[in-house]
């Protein structure tokens, strides 16, 4: 594997045990984390469309590590973070198409 690949997982995996942190500690609920994640997408791939003019698959490269934090952020529990390969799978089994998908 890329090691760039490697230091993105790394990178996605401690941000997602900060905000498992942050929820812990009552500075933010989960709901706010997803608020936040949900908004960053959005500017990607809501109606000003900033990715407009890319792949659907590049779309979905961009928008993989919010959705990945996401997919963490929803099944923290007691024993922490999902490993990376399990969040990742999580995102592949939810992921939506897009209009030029079909």
């Amino acid at each position: 594997m890329n090691t760039a690949n490697l230091q993105l997982q790394g990178l996605l995996l401690a941000v997602a045990s900060v905000n498992s942190a942050l929820v812990r500690k009552g500075l933010l609920d989960a709901d706010e984390i997803d608020r936040a994640l949900r908004k960053a997408e959005a500017s990607l791939t809501g109606e000003d469309r900033l990715v407009d003019h890319l792949s659907p698959a590049s779309r979905d490269a961009i928008c993989f590590p919010i959705r990945l934090l996401q997919a963490a952020n929803s099944r923290q529990g007691e024993d922490g973070v999902p490993g990376c390969s399990d969040l990742a799978r999580m995102v592949g089994q939810t992921k939506d198409y897009y209009n030029d998908q079909m």
